[in-house]
């Protein structure tokens, strides 16, 4: 069996909103499409496909996790300069659940809150970091 990671949903009432702040935040790039005759969103970051769906009014839907919790309770992206970022990030206006530190000897990290709570975290894995 070969697996690959493919893809990740995001769930949103704000499907413009939800493209935006991770447009501006980490510069994930839009891309806009029509499937089945309606318009869609998606996002590409990462090397990654984010496809976001809409949440219509009146539509049952939990809420969402606080983190942290069980099953998936963050997504991670690694940076290149994990300070820079931070500065960066910190400038935008980014909400930071942890603000960057060396989690262990070589692995440096920080954490944000996105819309709807998600929790975004980026890191930087090199050796010098102790």
């Amino acid at each position: 069996m070969q697996i690959a990671f493919d893809h990740v949903h995001l769930r949103t009432p704000d499907v413009e909103g939800m493209a935006a702040w991770f447009e501006h935040m980490l510069g994930a790039e839009i891309v806009r499409s029509t499937q089945q005759g309606k318009p869609r969103v998606d996002l590409k970051l990462g090397g990654q496909k984010i496809f976001i769906l809409p949440v219509a009014t009146g539509e049952q839907v939990n809420a969402a996790p606080v983190t942290p919790c069980l099953g998936i309770d963050h997504i991670g992206f690694f940076v290149k300069d994990v300070d820079r970022v931070y500065e960066d990030l910190k400038a935008k206006g980014a909400e930071f659940t942890k603000h960057v530190f060396t989690q262990r000897p070589g692995i440096r990290v920080m954490f944000l809150r996105g819309p709807h709570g998600i929790s975004v975290e980026l890191l930087e894995r090199d050796e010098k970091y102790v």
